[in-house]
């Protein structure tokens, strides 16, 4: 049996008054993930726990299985996974976006998807003139674009009473009432303001604000959290071990990934924005079950859609991911013999309010020997899965599901 998984990140939402009142997934033109629908099953399920944040951190780790309420320790400890940053019983990994705020307003969470090659060179500065004037022993990481990483360690005045906020959340708001707060924050603001002198006249800047791009002003610090403990996947939901691998550009799906004991398949032009080489995603996976049991492909462009804002990005993101990514992995499966895919969002991301909610997200599970459901509408959206039977209230339940072998 060969397995994959297809996360097309965020992709659920509410109705739009501009599609007629229609979801971007009900409007986007997706025949593949239809068909699927109609010889499989589509369900629901909520990924994020009662209280808990709905991050794509914790969303994630619920869709693969993993409670979230037992195993999630903090964003960015997965992140630094990721980058194969060891973290020790009194470190700390912190998130550090690249941002844009302009009269104390959050204007871009991602300092306008800046560059990965712009963000090293700022993030060369924080090491290079913050860092050896501080008390704690700091050290900035780059990553992808603006998602970067600080690594706090041995005995940080941080613990589970500090609070800080993910920026993605605050779009177009005031932050004032958003910055961290509780043990130790006064460390994590000092160092965000001090990035905010740094970056001020900094080449970077200086050419973006010359090329019409927005400037990254200043570090946003959240996130926090040290060394998760997650057990193996592969012996997790079958009798015999299966050899796994991801596809993603996002440093969390990453990390992830590394801790379960995944492999991470580099694919080159994938962007984790809506620029991404979506084919090269779908062809790079179809080619890895050669290799490997369950292959699964994260993507992050619906997600970004959602951040923005953007109904017509989401509605293509979509439309590409079924145009480029099913297929190929479809064709692969079916290749190979006996064979199941599950597709799901990891949470819902709604255009209207530009950031992540917890409510139920629709999937489909489909394979060699799956029989369709009659609840199943010929469709995958939400509105056919909300009127299916098949629900999980505890979403990390739901993955078991795709290995039960029917007889």
């Amino acid at each position: 049996m060969k397995y994959a998984i297809i996360i097309p990140d965020g992709c659920a939402d509410w109705s739009v008054e501009s599609l007629g009142g229609r979801t971007p997934m009900q409007a986007a033109r997706t025949p593949n993930l239809d068909a699927l629908a109609q010889t499989g099953i589509v369900g629901r399920s909520q990924n994020v726990p009662a209280g808990m944040s709905p991050g794509s951190d914790v969303a994630t780790l619920g869709l693969l299985g993993y409670n979230p309420s037992q195993y999630y320790t903090g964003r960015a400890p997965l992140e630094a996974a990721a980058q194969g940053i060891e973290l020790g019983l009194n470190d700390w990994a912190i998130r550090c976006n690249l941002v844009t705020i302009e009269e104390g307003v959050m204007k871009s969470f991602t300092a306008g998807h800046i560059s990965s090659e712009e963000a090293k060179s700022l993030i060369t500065a924080l090491n290079d003139m913050a860092v050896p004037h501080s008390p704690i022993k700091l050290q900035f990481y780059s990553g992808v674009s603006y998602r970067n990483l600080l690594i706090a360690r041995d005995h940080v005045p941080l613990s589970v009473n500090t609070q800080t906020y993910p920026p993605h959340d605050y779009t177009d708001q005031k932050i004032d009432n958003v910055l961290p707060s509780g043990d130790g924050s006064g460390l994590l603001r000092d160092l965000m303001e001090t990035s905010r002198q740094i970056f001020e006249g900094h080449p970077v800047n200086r050419q973006r604000i010359e090329a019409g791009k927005l400037p990254a002003t200043q570090i946003w610090l959240w996130g926090i959290g040290q060394k998760p403990q997650l057990p193996l996947f592969a012996n997790r939901f079958s009798s015999t071990s299966i050899h796994g691998a991801m596809i993603t550009a996002v440093d969390l799906l990453r990390g992830i990934a590394s801790l379960i004991g995944w492999e991470i398949i580099n694919v080159p032009g994938i962007t984790g924005y809506i620029d991404t080489d979506f084919s090269a995603k779908g062809n790079y996976a179809a080619e890895a079950l050669n290799d490997y049991d369950l292959v699964c492909v994260h993507i992050e462009a619906t997600d970004e859609a959602g951040h923005e804002g953007s109904v017509a990005k989401k509605v293509k993101a979509m439309e590409d991911i079924d145009a480029f990514v099913v297929p190929p992995v479809l064709d692969a499966l079916k290749s190979h013999g006996d064979w199941r895919l599950f597709v799901s969002p990891d949470h819902p991301t709604p255009t209207a309010i530009k950031t992540h909610t917890s409510d139920y997200v629709p999937w489909i599970l489909a394979g060699s020997d799956i029989t369709p459901s009659t609840a199943s509408a010929p469709n995958y959206d939400e509105e056919t899965a909300r009127h299916s039977s098949f629900r999980y209230d505890y979403g990390c339940e739901m993955i078991g599901q795709l290995f039960i072998r029917n007889s």
